[in-house]
Order: structure tokens, then sequence, then C-alpha cells
């Protein structure tokens, strides 16, 4: 199946989306805080900089898209420049992998959720974040 946009606009489309601050990230964030939650954001200081850390809680969050983390449900490799899409996407898995083991090697309890879970149930995840932010 051939791309419906030239390759100069596809490469437009794709670096307009976002790294951080994205709309799942935005809504885990302001249901953090309603219910009185603190955290840092994209922490520098940690490895792979998760989108929410709570270092006296030893806790990190990852709030991952479901293309470009290769979710098991929804995660799927683009038809049109397979070979980039499968090594692009591979790539981020190994580095999510590594950054993960670093930050557990340094106590951190890690969780992960995909935009598909975040998107059925935002308040499940806050749930969930909230019980490693409380012990």
């Amino acid at each position: 199946m051939t791309d419906m946009f030239t390759p100069e606009e596809r490469s437009k489309i794709m670096s307009k989306i976002r790294g951080k601050n994205t709309s799942i990230e935005l809504l885990v964030r302001k249901l953090l805080w309603k219910r009185g939650l603190r955290y840092r954001i994209h922490d520098k200081k940690l490895p792979g900089k998760p989108d929410i850390s709570n270092k006296s809680k030893k806790t990190a969050v990852f709030l991952d898209g479901c293309f470009w983390h290769a979710c098991p449900i929804h995660g799927s490799i683009p038809s049109t420049n397979q070979e980039f899409w499968e090594k692009k996407i591979l790539s981020n898995t190994e580095k999510r992998a590594k950054v993960r083991e670093e930050l557990k090697d340094m106590g951190f309890n890690v969780l992960e959720f995909f935009q598909c879970e975040i998107k059925a149930d935002p308040e499940k995840v806050v749930d969930r974040i909230e019980v490693f932010f409380k012990t």
C-alpha cells in the first residue's frame, strides 16, 4: 500500500508529533495533581527522563504512545518504509528496557502505561500510580 502523502509531507507530519507534554501526559498529571499528589516531570537527573517521577517515593512513571513503543495490542509497523520503522521501534523498545533496568537498579519502582490503557480508564491508571506515591 502506498502512502497517501509525499515523503516530504509525511516527514512534516511525523516531525510534529510531540515527545513531551502529550495529551495523555497532561491528563494523568492533572488527575494526580487533583488528588494532591506531587511529582516531577521529565527529570533529567533520572535515566530515560521519566514522564512523571517522585524521587522520595522511588517511583518512575512512563506514559507511552502505542505506536512509538510497540504496544502489544495496538502497535503496528506502517506499510510504507517498513524497514526503517522496524529498526526505529526495535531501537525504542531496547532503549526502554535498558532505562527501566537502570531505574530498577537504583531502587525505583517503574510503572509503564500505554496510551490505550490511559484513554480507556485514566482514573484506574492514576489509582495504580497513587499506590506507589503513598507507600
